[in-house]
Formats: C-alpha cells, structure tokens, sequence
C-alpha cells in the first residue's frame, strides 16, 4: 500500500491511525514505566519509517524533525500542560480543575514573586513512585517548567502553538 499511496496520502493516513491513538491517552500514561514508554516511541518511530521509506537502521531524529513529531515523553508534557491550560481557564471538568491550584490564590503566597508568574502549587508526595506522576503533582511540574511567555498566551490556540515550537526546539535543536 506503501508504493501506491503518495507521501503526504500516507503521512495523513498514518497521523489518523497511529498517531492519534497514540495521543488519546498521553495523559494517563504519565504513570507507565519508562520500558513502555520506549515501546510506545518504537511504535512511532515504525510510523515515520514507514511514511518515509526509511531503514530501521537509519537513524530517526532527522525524520522526526520532518514530520515535526514530537517524542513520546514530549507528547506526555505537552498533553499535561494543555489539560492544565484548560483546568486553570475553567474548561476542564471540575474533578481536574479542583486538582490544581495557583499560587496566587493560597493566602500565605500571595506576596511571593511567584505569584506573579502564574505558578501552581505542586503538593508533596510520600513516594516517589506512583505519586509524584500523578495529575495533581506532574501538570503543575510540567507547567512550571514552561516559559512565561508560553503560560502568559491568550488563547488556546497561542498557547498550544507557543508550547508545540518551545517542546519541539528544547528537543530537537539542541541535538
């Protein structure tokens, strides 16, 4: 099917049928193991090789970059950071949305400078395996670690590009 198919036919077959599964539930395989998260970034590296006719020896960043993909665990932070995006603008689901705090909004922290910068509280963990990739504790880490001028946009839209080209140039890059 490959050979019948131009390239851009196949790119947009393999992005509706692989890649959007993959995406589905990036938000809950924060909790995996990093084995299976190597498995599921073999399953994208497959669907780029496949769109470009590539080797399996042939190193895949240079096509990734192409496709402009994002990998696995950058898929991971971008999902967590557009799920916090909606909990903070109140159009995500109240049970996410509770979730989640600003800093400017706890009484003792209001006069810190992060207040300012629209940080959000992230709460303390006894373990360090299961609850630190939790909702509650990983979107607040994955939207602190952005840059201001990403979490300051102004609609979805700015925001979800700004956050696309600053996650595609932090891994791409600088290689």
């Amino acid at each position: 099917m490959r050979r019948c198919l131009p390239q851009q036919a196949l790119l947009t077959l393999v992005r509706a049928l692989n890649v959007s599964k993959v995406d589905y539930c990036c938000t809950t395989v924060v909790v995996v193991s990093s084995h299976l998260l190597i498995r599921l970034q073999s399953v994208l590296n497959a669907a780029d090789r496949l769109v470009f006719s590539a080797r399996r020896s042939e190193h895949i960043t240079p096509l990734l970059r192409d496709v402009h993909w994002l990998r696995v665990p950058e898929r991971i932070r971008f999902r967590l950071c557009v799920l916090a995006y909606h909990c903070l603008n109140g159009t995500a689901p109240s049970y996410l949305a509770d979730s989640i705090r600003r800093v400017a909004d706890v009484e003792g922290r209001r006069h810190l400078r992060s207040s300012a910068r629209t940080s959000l509280i992230v709460p303390l963990v006894r373990r360090s395996t299961f609850s630190n990739r939790s909702f509650p504790v990983a979107a607040p880490q994955a939207w602190n670690s952005l840059p201001p001028a990403v979490r300051d946009a102004s609609s979805l839209i700015t925001f979800r590009r700004e956050l696309k080209t600053f996650m595609y140039d932090s891994s791409f890059v600088d290689q």
